[in-house]
């Protein structure tokens, strides 16, 4: 039994009569089955969003108007296609999202016929949120930080003091929403919500790369900002290291289910004399006194073979 519904094979049909390939295959990655999207089905719709005659307008409508089903499974599913395409699908599809005034309304989505679909509502509205969130950051930032270059010459690190301070919080909100997904692993129960899942691992690693890289270039530039600028950094400083701590849970609930970890990031925190020596910063600039800032630097540099300098700093949180 392939587990398709009598209403996915009479909808498939009805797509097959009135010529609607992309229409079809929609149907398709999104039955009441309960396992992930077939990979035929998702290679088909990236296939679409590369082909210049193909409507992207009326393949997301398309994949919204699945939202619209009051079964758990096929909303998810949708949801999922979604996130898959992108992912992996042309870049017009996701200006396209992210041109919406609205993307997906589901904060109030609740498939009563069953317990797990009680349960898996819950997710369902946590993950809407988070692909919502995904396409506002692209909005406002016009890149998806999941695909920009990394490394000492990528866009985060070379990205300047004024646009650095504005960007971060942008990554910041993307991470919470993803973070609040928050499953524990006994409610990993089924493909479909283990599919959803896996996206969100691959989204969270890819996006934590461009934070961490964010934060460093950030406080390379620490010491040459001015005082507002301390002030918002610093601040971003102190929410880096509460979302290291979160997605670090996060990550422990992907190794129990048994999700490769090799491409994880090294969550080790920096040492804890790295803020204070930032928050003296702050306090110079301000005219108040903590403690004596060149000796809490001097303790730094020494202690943790930083490089830093009332003028630069060079620091890197680790990541594999």
């Amino acid at each position: 039994m392939s587990g398709q519904s009598l209403t996915d094979r009479i909808a498939a049909a009805q797509h097959s009569m009135t010529g609607s390939a992309i229409s079809k295959a929609v149907c398709k990655a999104t039955t009441h089955e309960v396992s992930g999207p077939k990979k035929k089905h998702l290679d088909y719709l990236i296939h679409c969003t590369n082909e210049l005659n193909v409507s992207i307008p009326h393949l997301a409508d398309t994949l919204l108007e699945r939202t619209a089903s009051n079964s758990w499974i096929v909303v998810f599913k949708a949801l999922i296609t979604t996130h898959h395409l992108m992912m992996y699908g042309n870049e017009r599809l996701m200006q396209y999202l992210a041109s919406r005034n609205t993307l997906f309304n589901l904060n109030n989505f609740l498939d009563k016929a069953a317990l797990q679909g009680y349960n898996m509502s819950t997710f369902i509205r946590r993950y809407s949120r988070y692909l919502n969130e995904k396409a506002m950051s692209y909005r406002l930032a016009a890149v998806d930080f999941t695909k920009m270059k990394r490394g000492a010459e990528g866009v985060m690190r070379t990205m300047n003091t004024e646009k650095l301070i504005k960007t971060l919080p942008t990554i910041q909100n993307q991470l919470d929403a993803l973070l609040d997904f928050q499953p524990n692993s006994n409610e990993l129960t089924n493909g479909v919500i283990n599919t959803a899942f896996m996206l969100l691992f691959k989204d969270s690693i890819r996006l934590f790369a461009a934070y961490n890289e964010g934060v460093i270039n950030m406080l390379e530039k620490y010491f040459d900002m001015k005082k507002n600028q301390c002030k918002e950094a610093l601040e971003i400083y102190k929410t880096f290291l509460n979302r290291m701590t979160k997605l670090s849970e996060f990550l422990k609930v992907a190794e129990r289910v048994g999700i490769d970890q090799g491409d994880s990031p090294d969550l080790t925190q920096a040492p804890s004399s790295l803020l204070e020596a930032l928050e003296q910063h702050l306090a110079s600039l301000e005219g108040r006194k903590l403690k004596d800032l060149s000796a809490a630097m001097y303790h730094l540099s020494s202690t943790y073979n930083l490089n830093l300098s009332t003028t630069s700093m060079s620091l890197t949180v680790g990541f594999s």
